[in-house]
């Protein structure tokens, strides 16, 4: 049978032979009988192929590379949560599948760059279409903050992020006497990215719409009061109660306690106090008229003054908590450590800057209980689009050499065989050396 079909399969070769040119495809060639190629003619190049999925590959849900899709979902999932060692570890013991930590480290920054791509498309999206925006909640809350993060070469970066939450109020109530209403927020989502505020204004855009910022009942803004992230707000959204966190506000007022009480421990508290529950404007005032009585304020103390007082309208802290508003911007400094610090933040971690925002983009997603979703985008994104290379930035320039010492003289070889001493080694020399014989007397002379 397979005899049958080799000669069935010769059978069908077409082959060329040399004619006229004009009549056939390739100048100086014929189809004749079906034993050899008599082409003489020259053919024109093709182009290489491109890479791409054949069509099973697509129908099975295939990825790039020589892991299932289920076990790269499960290594950047891992590489998301803990160093790439460990993750390649945990995958062996939990899969039996073998893998190097650097394998590990590339698959997840692959997965991270798929996810950026995706979101970086649904920003194009919201630009370009400006589609509703949809309902946000009765009471929102945005804070912003940046932390930093170590990158090669000793150079460190500031990783700037956002959360959005909901705000909820609980009414406390005590027997003896009633207590203030508990503020708790939920629902939170982050978005951080490694950016300049452009870049960062536009990352944030698909988290902002996604929770319809724009569209809720109240917003409030709680931040440390820094200038970049007041044009943040007045951009995306400028309708918000600013509220500058307390503490930030308590750290300014210890500042001037430090100048104008150095030896009084308890000139803070009650001032905090005040400034809690009375507002700003006595306390000020108070303190204003006690700089202004130095011979000489020192430098630091008047621009923690002029810090305080350009902020008045965001320390009206009893407006904000009979509200219901929070006073303290704990959501987005919980943020920093969950999802920068805890994982780019590790002992002995330094990250290429390219690196940094693929890994950002993962943390977000599963910290913002979103990775099915994300993932299933990403795997789409990856199938259609060549694997993306993770680039490698240059390494610092390494310290100059010490030159070594010159090298010993080596000693000559020894000749092949047993070895032997030769007669003047210290081995053959007599541990006692041999008595000289006794001088002899010369002999009488006969003549005498």
């Amino acid at each position: 049978m397979g005899r049958m079909r080799r000669r069935g399969v010769r059978s069908a070769a077409p082959a060329w032979s040399h004619m006229d040119v004009g009549r056939a495809g390739c100048a100086g060639c014929a189809l004749v009988g079906a034993r050899s190629s008599g082409c003489s003619g020259t053919t024109a190049s093709v182009h290489s192929a491109g890479r791409g999925f054949s069509p099973l590959d697509e129908e099975l849900g295939l990825l790039p590379g020589v892991l299932t899709p289920r076990l790269q979902e499960q290594l950047a999932h891992l590489g998301t949560w803990m160093p790439f060692l460990p993750a390649a570890q945990m995958l062996a013991r939990f899969t039996g599948v073998q893998i190097s930590a650097a394998t590990a480290r590339r698959l997840t920054e692959v997965v991270g760059r798929a996810d950026a791509a995706v979101e970086a498309a649904e920003v194009a999206h919201l630009l370009d279409a400006l589609p509703p925006v949809p309902d946000g909640p009765e009471r929102a809350v945005v804070s912003v903050d940046g932390a930093m993060v170590p990158l090669r070469g000793g150079e460190w970066a500031e990783v700037k992020t956002l959360v959005v939450g909901e705000v909820g109020v609980v009414a406390a109530v005590k027997e003896a006497a009633p207590l203030a209403p508990e503020v708790r927020t939920r629902a939170l989502s982050y978005c951080s990215r490694l950016a300049d505020i452009e870049q960062f204004n536009e990352a944030v855009l698909g988290d902002l719409h996604r929770r319809g910022v724009e569209q809720a009942g109240q917003v409030a803004a709680v931040s440390d009061g820094a200038e970049w992230i007041q044009g943040f707000v007045d951009l995306h959204c400028p309708q918000a109660v600013r509220i500058l966190d307390f503490a930030h506000a308590a750290q300014r007022l210890a500042l001037i306690g430090q100048t104008l009480a150095p030896d009084d421990p308890t000139w803070l508290a009650p001032r905090l106090q005040r400034l809690k529950h009375d507002g700003p404007e006595p306390l000020l005032a108070e303190v204003r008229e006690a700089v202004a009585a130095l011979a000489q304020p020192p430098p630091e103390v008047a621009e923690a003054l002029a810090y305080l007082e350009k902020r008045v309208g965001q320390l009206q802290y009893p407006a904000f908590a009979a509200a219901g508003w929070p006073i303290g911007s704990g959501i987005v400094e919980s943020a920093n450590k969950l999802v920068v610090e805890a994982r780019l933040k590790g002992a002995g971690m330094h990250w290429a800057r390219p690196n940094v925002n693929p890994l950002l983009v993962l943390r977000t997603a599963a910290c913002n209980d979103r990775w099915d979703e994300r993932w299933a985008q990403s795997a789409r994104w990856l199938r259609r689009h060549p694997l993306p290379r993770c680039p490698v930035s240059p390494l610092p320039h390494p310290a100059p050499v010490t030159p070594a010492p010159p090298a010993l003289p080596i000693p000559p070889a020894r000749p092949a065989g047993p070895y032997r001493p030769p007669q003047s080694h210290p081995w053959k020399r007599p541990l006692i050396p041999p008595k000289s014989p006794p001088a002899r007397s010369p002999a009488p002379d006969p003549k005498l």
